[in-house]
C-alpha cells in the first residue's frame, strides 16, 4: 500500500493471537483509554484502511496513527505498551524536603502573616517552581487560614519523612492509602450503630 504523493507504506498484517488480543482490549471495560485507542488504531490499518481515514474514523490526529504503526510494526504487541520515561535525578534531599515542610507549618515570615511561594522560594533557595510542587504533594495552603490547620502530631516531620521517597521518585505501580484518623475517633464516640 503506498500513501498518496507520499512514500510507500508497509502494509501491517495481523496473526490471530495479535488479533484476537487486541479485540479483547477493545471490548474490556477496565482498560486505559488509551490502550484501546491504539488497538483500535492497528485493527483498523490491519483492516487495510489509511491512515488519514483511520485518523478521521477516531478522532485523532494521522501522526498518532503513524507513531503507533510504526511502533507496532516495529516491536508488535510489545510497542503499544508505554515506555518508561527517564526522569532527571532528585536535586533536594529528603532533609530538605522536609525543612521547606517544617518551617511552612512552624514559622511565619517577618513581615508578612503567612507564606507565599515566591517568599518561601527567597528563604530556601530553591525555586518557586520546586516549593510549589512540594507544597502541592502534601495539600499546604498558608494562604488559606480558614483551612489550614497545624499538626499536632510530634511526630509529624519524621511520618513525612517516611512518606517523602514516594512522591519524589515514586515506585513503578505504587499504591498509597492514607487513613483519617479524626473519623476514626469520631466514630469510636459515636454510638456502634450509627458507624456500621
Amino acid at each position: 500500500m503506498a500513501k498518496a504523493g507520499g512514500r510507500p507504506t508497509a502494509a501491517l498484517v495481523l496473526g490471530k493471537q495479535e488479533r484476537d488480543y487486541l479485540e479483547r482490549q477493545v471490548r474490556r471495560q477496565r482498560v486505559a483509554r488509551s490502550m484501546s485507542e491504539r488497538c483500535r488504531i492497528i485493527l483498523r490499518c490491519a483492516d487495510g484502511i489509511q491512515s488519514k481515514v483511520v485518523a478521521a474514523e477516531l478522532g485523532v490526529h494521522e501522526h498518532t496513527v503513524g507513531k503507533w504503526r510504526r511502533r507496532f510494526l516495529k516491536d508488535r504487541i510489545e510497542g503499544l505498551l508505554d515506555e518508561v520515561r527517564p526522569h532527571r535525578p532528585r536535586t533536594i534531599d529528603d532533609d530538605q524536603f522536609a525543612a521547606v515542610i517544617e518551617r511552612t507549618l512552624r514559622s511565619k515570615p517577618d513581615d508578612a502573616t503567612h507564606w507565599s511561594i515566591r517568599s518561601m522560594a527567597g528563604v530556601t533557595g530553591f525555586s518557586h517552581t520546586t516549593i510549589r510542587r512540594i507544597w502541592s504533594a502534601f495539600g499546604l495552603q498558608p494562604h488559606r487560614s480558614e483551612t489550614f490547620k497545624l499538626s499536632s502530631d510530634p511526630l509529624f516531620v519524621d511520618k513525612v519523612r517516611d512518606i517523602v521517597g514516594l512522591y519524589l521518585s515514586p515506585p513503578n505501580r505504587a499504591l498509597v492509602l492514607s487513613v483519617d484518623e479524626k473519623a476514626k475517633s469520631r466514630c469510636s464516640t459515636a454510638s456502634s450503630r450509627s458507624c456500621r
